[in-house]
């Protein structure tokens, strides 16, 4: 099923697959997939398909079984790397859009309406959402605010939320398998690229942010996470090539 096919045509069936890479995320997967299931509501009321792929990133805990009792499908990716773990839960993926969401993170019922819109009208080609703490944090949340502000002005989405037609996404073949992190903005301008070529937009919705966990701000000093971004700048993003400089992402701390 094609976005052309569905232009002036809104009670076309669609099927939505929802990929989760999750990585040791057994305190958090069963809640995130649950939050998961009770948004999809906004896609079933519509009369689509949903399906719930979970593509466990080599956990060393009991995430994968937790995964299959919330009722999701789930698949192994071997080789830690978020990029590599998100293009083989799409690769399971039957739907004719693919909505990623990290495991720590819970997309309300309206943020998925407001995805169900989008592919109703048939300009989108691809998205995300603007993203907010939960719990709150303040020093983060300026760090947040800003992201928030580049993300509706250059039309990144945040990696914590992506959707995206499943063609296009199989036409630019995925994630890049060279970046361990900032994969959702290399991939944001190859989609934008596309889109303009299709005459269709990259959109980032604004009226319902998507809550994701602020663990990651409490599990590590604001100096370790700022240092990381210094670096990142100085490097011109060499260091996303290379794990073992991508910790907070990679380390398992929990």
């Amino acid at each position: 099923m094609t976005s052309s096919a569905l232009r002036g045509q809104p009670d076309v069936d669609v099927r939505i697959s929802i990929v989760v890479r999750p990585f040791n995320e057994e305190k958090l997967i069963a809640n995130s997939l649950r939050r998961i299931h009770e948004a999809a509501t906004a896609f079933v009321e519509s009369g689509w398909e949903t399906e719930l792929i979970v593509c466990d990133n080599n956990s060393r805990d009991r995430t994968a079984e937790l995964a299959k009792a919330a009722g999701a499908t789930v698949v192994f990716e071997p080789v830690n790397q978020i990029s590599r773990a998100r293009n083989r839960g799409a690769e399971a993926a039957s739907g004719d859009w693919l909505i990623f969401v990290d495991a720590d993170s819970y997309p309300s019922r309206e943020l998925f309406a407001g995805v169900a819109r989008l592919i109703r009208r048939g300009r989108c080609l691809a998205g995300g959402a603007i993203v907010r703490l939960a719990p709150p944090m303040f020093w983060a949340g300026l760090w947040v605010g800003c992201w928030n502000f580049f993300s509706r002005a250059l039309r990144w989405p945040a990696g914590s939320f992506i959707f995206c037609e499943t063609r296009a996404f199989r036409q630019l073949g995925g994630f890049s398998l060279d970046l361990f992190v900032a994969e959702e903005i290399d991939f944001g301008q190859r989609v934008k690229r596309l889109a303009r070529q299709r005459g269709r937009e990259v959109v980032i919705l604004s009226s319902e942010p998507l809550a994701t966990s602020s663990r990651k701000m409490h599990l590590y000093p604001p100096g370790e996470l700022f240092g990381f971004f210094l670096r990142s700048v100085w490097l011109r993003g060499q260091n996303f090539k290379d794990r073992a400089a991508c910790a907070p992402w990679y380390d398992g701390r929990r």
